[in-house]
């Protein structure tokens, strides 16, 4: 037994043969002294609702309630999950409600319902597969601030580093514009592949994202969107030639915008895309 009186993650694992599905994208925690690290990193969770996603055996949902999560609402889309997420419940005065859905189909703010005044924090392993997926969903969500106050998530390496990259980098793309123009977004630590069953190829590591407040000049968010994926789809080319994809002469717009049509997407800053979706909002 831990030191929550349950089994051993491993003994979960091989009790309800829980083989990781490379086509559900799993990879599962075993190590409840890593689960517990990444739950200290999300904050007070006492006073608070955690949104977890995929939590397979549910190593992270123990590592939350061992730190003093009291309440998470868990989606799983592998039912042979559900039974072992429904003892750890029951060992923890029910404080965790399971549902059986599809996270990238799940309208969270019904699911989660009346808050009574907490703040929703999103603190998951995602599913390598769908976790880019996810993070565009939440990062686009219409209304802003949004339904969450933090989200403290694990991707693969080479994800985290898209997020978080500076302009002019090789990383720098449109997840980086995504994030960064709404929220500020860190890695906090890396998580090796031998901690995972079975060990991924890849090293993962633990993103915070933190929404901020938008200025009252902010661009319309689809409009941003559109601009930074022609930008980006033809990364290579100037903008004076990416930005046709629009279906509207670029010349105009990045000249109000103060930017050199001769640059490339990677060279703008995410206050350079406000101000050229701005323009392209005035002139659309």
């Amino acid at each position: 037994m831990n030191s929550d009186g349950l089994p051993p993650l491993r003994d979960v694992i091989d009790r309800y043969d829980l083989r990781a599905k490379k086509s559900l994208g799993q990879n599962f925690l075993t190590d409840l002294n890593l689960t517990q690290k990444i739950a200290r990193a999300a904050g007070n969770l006492g006073n608070s609702i955690i949104y977890e996603v995929g939590p397979g055996p549910g190593a992270l949902t123990r590592g939350l309630l061992m730190q003093g999560a009291q309440k998470i609402i868990a989606v799983e889309m592998d039912h042979r999950c559900i039974e072992a997420l429904n003892e750890i419940s029951a060992a923890y005065d029910n404080k965790v409600e399971i549902f059986e859905r599809d996270a990238l189909d799940v309208d969270e703010v019904a699911l989660i319902g009346d808050t009574k005044g907490k703040d929703i924090h999103v603190v998951a392993n995602l599913p390598y597969n769908v976790g880019t997926a996810l993070l565009v969903k939440w990062m686009t969500a219409e209304k802003w601030l949004p339904w969450f106050k933090s989200l403290t998530l694990m991707f693969q390496k080479e994800v985290g580093e898209r997020i978080v990259a500076n302009p002019k980098s090789k990383a720098y793309g449109r997840l980086s514009v995504l994030c960064q123009y709404r929220a500020d977004p860190k890695i906090l630590f890396d998580i090796p592949r031998q901690a995972f069953i079975p060990p991924p190829k890849v090293t993962s590591c633990i993103v915070q994202i933190t929404p901020r407040v938008q200025p009252a000049n902010a661009p319309d968010q689809k409009t941003l969107e559109r601009v930074v994926s022609a930008a980006f789809n033809q990364r290579r080319k100037m903008l004076r030639a990416s930005l046709k994809s629009l279906g509207i002469d670029p010349t105009f717009n990045l000249a109000a915008a103060n930017i050199k049509e001769t640059a490339r997407a990677e060279e703008l800053s995410v206050e350079d895309f406000c101000r050229l979706a701005l323009e392209y909002q005035k002139n659309k």
